[in-house]
């Protein structure tokens, strides 16, 4: 039998699991790399072209939830827009892999599997990565987003193109939903760092338990799942770029250990007493009032002025009313291509909705609705009833005489009952990070 030449990668902490698929694949497909350590899925993909990857959604006991697998998913579509990510996941975990599909992964298995089912699902992986390959590449970074034509957010962009050929770090502010992810890997593309690593770190997802090992690393035997030395993201950034989102939600008593390691440019793992020297460019971002943070005593004034040599604001989207129908109509394109439809439009109503809603999820929550109407819609024409936006305008015709608080109180309510108490589906409705979500969960004492 003929092998299929193609590059397949396993990442999964399992040795069992390893071995398993690698025998059952070689037989079927010309190169299969294996890793235990996920960590080390930066450098393999920076030497060798991966078609497909087989992702697992956990690494560490305790930790089920399938946050790594997703964390893992996104940075390999960022380091490898191309390679084609299935995921891996027990049985009862199929809510998560579905989040997953939504975030990039071409589809998932169900361990253990079947070897018929997976060898057909890691096929259809190959030739989908072979139709990418095949697709011209971007003609640059300006192409990939869209930008908009407002005062504000052509303010922004020119900042960053100015600092982008510095090595000055950056301080990224806005809403969540405002692009800020878009804005940070856009000052890596123009910088003399663009062709070494990328580095994505959610600190808001981060547990405080893992957060230095995450960050900093660890060496082998540092504690009882520390079974090999492993390098934290600051090192896999080396001479690269560190964006370091969600900076404002770093608990008191580790900012320390960040502001140390920023100040210094050097890193010590856990377990080791060796300080290894740094050379990457940070850039950090939150949706937090950091100024306000650091009046409050959340937040170190010392960090703050080491991680704010460059500020930029991205504005949120009610500020920039002349973007929204252009931005409705770029949003609708990639919509269009991504589930391979053609000739949808907007009709007029659906336009005028779109203009007057304050989109207080910003563009994030102007993509989830225009997505959900592109599979909705029918005789390729897009409602007002696709874009489900009839009862929050209600609420925003009303922001004169309700506070803003009680507005969003009742959204939330609304939007969680819809979904069943789901937090991941209701802060992905909302515009909003789980972090996010939970503290307004928090704030307005929502059970």
């Amino acid at each position: 039998m003929k092998k299929t030449n193609a590059s397949i990668l396993v990442i999964d902490d399992q040795e069992d699991i390893l071995f398993a698929s690698k025998m059952l694949l070689k037989k079927h497909f010309e190169n299969i790399y294996t890793l235990n350590n996920p960590k080390n899925v930066v450098e393999l993909l920076a030497k060798n072209t991966i078609d497909v990857v087989l992702l697992d959604m956990n690494y560490r006991i305790g930790f089920e939830d399938g946050r790594e697998g997703l964390y893992l998913l996104k940075e390999i579509k960022t380091l490898s827009p191309k390679t084609v990510v299935i995921l891996m996941t027990a049985f009862g975990k199929v809510e998560t892999a579905v989040e997953g599909l939504k975030a990039g992964a071409f589809d998932y298995i169900l361990k253990p599997w079947e070897n018929e089912k997976l060898l057909s699902v890691v096929k259809q992986a190959v030739d989908k990565s072979r139709k990418e390959q095949k697709k011209p590449n971007d003609i640059g970074i300006a192409d990939e987003f869209f930008v908009g034509n407002s005062d504000v957010i052509k303010k922004a962009y020119s900042l960053a193109d100015k600092v982008a050929k510095t090595d000055a770090n950056v301080l990224i502010l806005g809403e969540n939903g405002t692009g800020k992810f878009v804005l940070a890997h856009h000052i890596y593309c123009q910088s003399e760092r663009k062709n070494n690593p990328f580095i994505h770190v959610d600190l808001g997802s981060l547990n405080s338990n893992i957060f230095e090992s995450e960050l900093f690393g660890y060496a082998k035997g540092a504690f009882t799942d520390a079974k090999v030395d492993t390098p934290g993201r600051f090192e896999m950034a080396q001479n690269g770029t560190i964006f370091l989102d969600e900076i404002g939600n770093v608990p008191l008593h580790l900012q320390s250990k960040l502001l140390q390691v920023i100040q210094t440019k050097m890193v010590t793992r856990l377990g080791e007493s060796k300080a290894r020297t740094l050379n990457v460019r940070i850039i950090t971002a939150t949706n937090l009032n950091l100024k306000q943070e650091v009046t409050d005593k959340n937040f170190r004034e010392d960090l703050y002025y080491r991680i704010n040599t460059m500020e930029i604001v991205l504005p949120p989207l009610r500020e920039r009313d002349e973007d929204k129908i252009p931005l409705a109509h770029y949003l609708l394109q990639k919509m269009m291509a991504k589930y391979g439809r053609a000739e949808i439009t907007f009709d007029e109503k659906a336009l005028e909705q779109i203009e007057k809603h304050a989109w207080n999820g910003n563009i994030r929550e102007m993509e989830n609705r225009i997505e959900r109407a592109v599979i909705l819609c029918e005789n390729n024409h897009i409602t007002v009833s696709d874009l489900d936006l009839e009862q929050i305008t209600a609420y925003e015709n009303n922001q004169d005489d309700i506070q803003l608080s009680a507005v969003e109180k009742t959204a939330i309510e609304k939007i969680l009952f819809k979904n069943n108490n789901n937090i991941s589906k209701t802060a992905e409705e909302l515009g909003l990070s789980r972090g996010s979500l939970y503290r307004r969960l928090e704030k307005y004492n929502i059970n």
